[in-house]
């Protein structure tokens, strides 16, 4: 499911993000200690020199951050290598992220939760660490899905395994923002978990964009997998709903969901023109519809894009192409209803009701002075109007070509420049096919087109169960008792002397067996074990994954001989979650965070609120004023009540999400 060695196109820009983010990263920390500087220093010369040192900061800020722009609108690499007439679809890169070291950390977890011998789990370490370099480089394709899915559910496993809800185990995860660059750091597998769904979702969206647009399969496929990509962001959105990253914000997350839906409508348009479309009454009144509803949801993508906060964050070319793919569908759709009015006069044969009510329809109102009967009997009227919808189709044509001129990035891509340029033509060439004498009488404006489509786009949820992962500590023993929340005395052993076949108790429960109904007066009990003891090894054979008969009959094969058992007592404790997080703050819209925890329990006072004076590296906003103290510490409050959510295929893992 990977290919790290590729040199392919998608390979460079994805290397070429991986270089800006360290850039931005480097900036950003000259800027913090610079406005850290300002504040300290009284100095008027040292403040001279900072301020100038920051624009200069600010300065390489905005050129990085438009040369990851131009990563993002870099469509041409991502498409289908066919030669292809078609508008390009937009992909999303994937987020990077550092090498992260599981070694230490989860051996000493092991040695320390579980008193087991860590270096036995060495070899599942490494296949963790592997899977997770491996999905840095995936391969665009279901190969490469169902790779990010598997470490995804792994990563379930993990979470329940080794991350406490009361403490953290020193591993760091540091991942990139999309969009900006920024990074975040945190100690809560949470961020993992979501950065991996957003790249699944991304993919998913490469995957699209790749699909052969020219073939009926090839674009089922692309709609199928922007379909997908919506679903798997949705999740996102929906189940992580305090990330600290703009890019996985909900507002974002929004956004790029009806972005990806729309291109899906897109698809399903091409799909239905692909074999041609026949210049046939009824067959362009459903073109007219179908391409009205996909200008329609370009339009709302385009209004969304503009909105705050995502208006900030969104590269300006993505928002100028929705605008641009609005303004040509929109002057598709009044270009079919013109060739309808002007090539198909109302026949003896012509089923003049039928006609009337499918053009009825298009309209939501019919200009002042005409009736669509009259106007489908009436050759001087049909014209009339037809013109008028070809002068609105010209004037939707030249908006979208003016767009596509203004943006510098858009400028510079051929095929959108040919396909808008080439349906420019051919509204003008209609346009003066038609006669001109009466042009003096042409004062009717086109109403509007009324959406409509006989295709439903909707995202599809991802389905994780389809997707069999193996947890790699499965030695450590059923994940309902052996978690990172629960706690038990280190393993003791007990030799065991049955009398007269007896054992002196029975056993209880699934895997592992329970102690259950011991006598107090038989040798077992004398020899410490006790009530509620969880066996786990009969005779150094392990058996924390056998059933009572499977125990029972290796109680049973060593007869009148004494045995060993080792026997582990749960201890009660009452969790808490830390008080400390990092979260997207809804206060903080114009900040970006780079934030580094480091949690020392014992030296906080519990009585006291903790000092918020954590290291804090902001992204600034073009109006500082606005902006968030670089000061501030986003936190939860201890004891505050968390919100639950299900996170599916888990149900009875950890499912608090709102560390996150």
């Amino acid at each position: 499911g990977c290919n790290p060695l590729a040199e392919t196109g998608r390979s460079k820009l994805q290397n070429q993000r991986a270089v800006l983010n360290q850039q931005i990263l480097r900036a950003v920390r000259m800027r913090a200690g610079a406005e850290n500087l300002l504040r300290a220093t009284t100095n008027n010369k040292v403040r001279e020199q900072v301020l100038l040192e920051l624009s200069f900061v600010n300065s390489d800020l905005q050129i990085l951050k438009e040369e990851l722009e131009g990563l993002n609108i870099s469509v041409e690499v991502y498409q289908n290598a066919e030669e292809t007439f078609s508008i390009p679809l937009v992909p999303l890169g994937l987020k990077e992220t550092k090498d992260v070291d599981f070694t230490l950390p989860l051996k000493d977890f092991i040695l320390e939760h579980y008193s087991q011998d860590s270096s036995e789990y060495e070899d599942e370490i490494a296949d963790l660490m592997d899977l997770r370099q491996a999905c840095r480089t995936p391969s665009r394709d279901e190969a490469g899905i169902e790779m990010l899915i598997s470490y995804f559910l792994q990563l379930g496993y993990v979470e329940n395994r080794f991350f406490s809800p009361t403490r953290h185990i020193g591993v760091l995860f540091t991942w990139y923002d999309s969009f900006t660059g920024v990074p975040v750091c945190q100690q809560n597998l949470l961020l993992e978990k979501a950065s991996i769904l957003f790249n699944i979702g991304a993919l998913y969206t490469q995957i699209g964009t790749r699909c052969n647009r020219q073939t009926q399969a090839g674009l089922e496929n692309a709609v199928d997998a922007f379909q997908k990509a919506a679903g798997v962001l949705s999740y996102l959105k929906e189940t992580f709903t305090h990330t600290p990253s703009y890019d996985m914000s909900p507002a974002m997350l929004n956004v790029l969901v009806k972005m990806m839906l729309a291109q899906a409508r897109e698809c399903v348009f091409e799909q239905i023109g692909l074999s041609g479309i026949r210049n046939e009454f009824f067959t362009l009144v459903k073109m007219t519809q179908e391409v009205a509803k996909v200008g329609e949801v370009y339009m709302l993508v385009n209004t969304a894009m503009n909105q705050e906060p995502v208006k900030e964050n969104i590269p300006y070319s993505w928002s100028k192409l929705a605008q641009i793919k609005s303004d040509h569908y929109k002057a598709l759709a009044h270009y079919f209803i013109a060739t309808i009015l002007c090539d198909h006069e109302l026949q003896p044969g012509d089923d003049e009701d039928q006609q009337e009510k499918a053009l009825s329809q298009l309209y939501d109102y019919v200009p002042e002075g005409l009736m669509v009967l009259a106007v489908l009997k009436d050759k001087v009227q049909r014209k009339q109007l037809g013109k008028a919808h070809l002068r609105k189709a010209i004037v939707y044509h030249e908006e979208a070509l003016r767009v596509c001129g203004l943006c510098k990035k858009l400028r510079n891509i051929e095929v959108l420049q040919e396909v808008l340029t080439a349906a420019h033509k051919r509204s003008l060439l209609k346009y003066a096919q038609q006669e001109t004498e009466d042009d003096f009488l042409s004062l009717i404006q086109a109403p509007d087109i009324l959406p409509k489509t006989e295709h439903k786009i909707e995202a599809i949820a991802p389905q994780f169960s389809k997707v069999k992962v193996k947890d790699f500590f499965h030695k450590l023993g059923p994940l309902t008792v052996f978690s990172a929340k629960q706690r038990w005395t280190a393993p003791r052993t007990i030799c065991l002397h049955p009398e007269a076949g007896e054992l002196g108790f029975s056993l209880k429960g699934g895997s592992p067996v329970q102690v259950y109904c011991l006598d107090p007066a038989c040798s077992a009990a004398s020899a410490g074990l006790k009530e509620g003891d969880y066996i786990v090894s009969v005779g150094g054979i392990d058996c924390k994954w056998l059933g009572v008969n499977e125990v029972l009959e290796k109680l049973k094969s060593v007869e009148k001989q004494p045995v060993e058992l080792e026997v582990i007592s749960c201890q009660d404790t009452a969790a808490s979650l830390h008080s400390k997080s990092a979260t997207y703050s809804m206060g903080m819209q114009k900040t970006y965070s780079l934030i580094c925890l480091a949690m020392d329990e014992d030296k906080i006072d519990q009585t006291k609120k903790a000092p918020l004076k954590l290291p804090f590296l902001s992204w600034g906003a073009k109006n500082r004023q606005k902006a968030a103290s670089t000061l501030c510490l986003p936190s939860a409050v201890a004891g505050s009540s968390q919100i639950k959510k299900k996170l599916s295929p888990f149900t009875l893992f950890n499912t608090e999400s709102s560390l996150y």
